[in-house]
């Protein structure tokens, strides 16, 4: 490796960790994260409903598999 790129390496470094002394964020991260569970919405793939669909009709029709999937638990 040349100096250059040891020079290079050495301000990345430098840049992406934080001071030893310095334990706190440079900004207060609560209110973004607020915003973001506000604006985000719960959406169940069709595909989840029709696998809970299935698990339920085999637990239905062949309830011995419920002590077999207790003892996987």
């Amino acid at each position: 490796m040349s100096e250059r790129e040891v020079d290079e390496m050495k301000k990345l470094l430098k840049s992406a960790v934080l001071p030893a002394g310095q334990t706190e964020p440079r900004r207060d991260l609560w209110p973004g994260m607020l915003a973001r569970m506000s604006r985000q919405e719960l959406k169940v793939p069709w595909w989840d409903w029709v696998l809970l669909a299935g698990a339920s009709l085999a637990l239905w029709f062949f309830p011995g598999i419920v002590p077999a999937l207790l003892y996987h638990l």
